[in-house]
């Protein structure tokens, strides 16, 4: 049975822990959770909060979905929506839009996916979609897997690089366990993406793995 707010202790309330501990010591659902700010009845706005994720499949989903869209799901309504697209708008800005930017290393990858799948609970990989200068030109997902895995679709990667005009590409996926440290499967998936992508006269950047804001180059740790 669900706990309402005001039964909690206070020291156990997202917002207080988020005053007394800071951002680190929230989920993204407890933090999306305090921008609704409450729930309905039988469910308080952690669980309207996980709700919401689940509905859109991510919290990259809920970050791309509209006003409309979020308002029709129970418990939230127009204002709710509307401090949910504010607070995911305001982020966006302070980090910049990813078209355009260049990329020069694996730091730049990661500064472009992390705010999107870094702390996502479920594994996403991500293909950066770049021009002949290595500009980003889009940004797409193509997998998503488990809560430990997800495997790499060496097709489907080439098809949205080469759909979108792609002269090169990067690759970026998640480790939601909190550690970046590439498994022998992700060497093994980047060795194949790059054979494919040299087949395809296509230039594979890097591979990378992030957790949090921790992050790993796959080709560089070989």
């Amino acid at each position: 049975m669900t706990v309402p707010f005001r039964d909690l202790p206070v020291h156990d309330l997202p917002r207080e822990r988020l005053i007394r501990s800071g951002v680190g010591s929230l989920s993204d659902v407890e933090l999306l959770a305090v921008q609704l700010g409450s729930g309905l009845a039988g469910r308080n706005a952690i669980d309207v909060a996980g709700e919401l994720v689940a509905h859109f499949g991510s919290m990259a989903g809920v970050a791309s979905a509209g006003v409309a869209e979020l308002a029709r799901v129970p418990g939230i309504g127009p204002a709710k929506a509307c401090r949910v697209v504010s607070a995911f708008a305001l982020g966006a800005r302070v980090v910049g839009p990813p078209g355009g930017r260049r990329i020069r290393s694996s730091a730049d990858i990661a500064a472009v996916v992390g705010p999107v799948i870094g702390r996502a609970t479920r594994e996403e990989l991500l293909v950066l979609v770049l021009d002949g200068a290595n500009r980003v030109r889009r940004v797409e997902q193509v997998a998503r897997g488990g809560a430990t895995r997800t495997a790499l679709p060496v097709r489907e990667v080439l098809a949205v690089v080469l759909a979108h005009d792609g002269v090169a590409f990067a690759l970026a996926h998640n480790h939601p366990g909190g550690d970046p440290t590439p498994s022998d499967d992700d060497e093994l998936a980047t060795t194949r993406i790059a054979s494919a992508a040299r087949e395809v006269g296509l230039r594979f950047l890097d591979h990378i793995v992030v957790a949090g804001d921790q992050w790993r180059s796959i080709t560089a740790s070989r």
